[in-house]
C-alpha cells in the first residue's frame, strides 16, 4: 500500500479515463482507471463493493449524479453520499477502516465511478 502523499500525487494524474472496468459482481456498473488505480494502491476494492452494493438503494439509485466522501476519524469513517448540488441522500458509519487517506471523494455518475479529476 502506498503512502498517504504518494497516493494522492499519482491520483491526481489521472484526467479522463482510457478504459472502462467492470466489477464482477456488478457487471452493470463501471469505473475508470483512477478508480481502480486507488482500489488496487489503497487496497480498497471493498470500497469498490460498498459503493456499488449500494445502488440498490431507492433513494441512490434515483440519484444519477452521486458525491460518495469518506472521512476517516481514527480507525473508524463515515461514508457521505450527496447529489451534487450539496444535498445529503444517505449517510453510513463504518466501525472500521484500514483506507490510507483521512478524506476522499468518488463520484458514481449514469453508472460510472471515476475519480473528480476524470469528469
Amino acid at each position: 500500500m502506498q503512502n498517504s502523499t504518494q497516493l494522492l500525487a499519482n491520483l491526481a494524474q489521472f484526467t479522463g479515463t482510457t478504459q472502462w472496468f467492470k466489477h464482477p459482481l456488478f457487471s452493470k456498473f463501471r469505473y475508470t482507471d483512477g478508480v481502480r488505480y486507488l482500489a488496487i494502491n489503497a487496497e480498497c476494492y471493498w470500497l469498490l463493493e460498498f459503493i456499488f452494493g449500494h445502488q440498490s438503494n431507492a433513494k441512490i439509485k434515483n440519484t444519477p449524479f452521486q458525491v460518495w466522501k469518506l472521512v476517516k476519524d481514527g480507525s473508524k469513517a463515515i461514508i457521505t453520499i450527496e447529489d451534487g448540488n450539496d444535498n445529503l441522500v444517505k449517510t453510513f458509519r463504518l466501525n472500521y477502516t484500514s483506507f490510507p487517506l483521512e478524506e476522499y471523494t468518488l463520484w458514481m455518475i449514469d453508472g460510472v465511478l471515476l475519480l473528480k479529476s476524470e469528469y
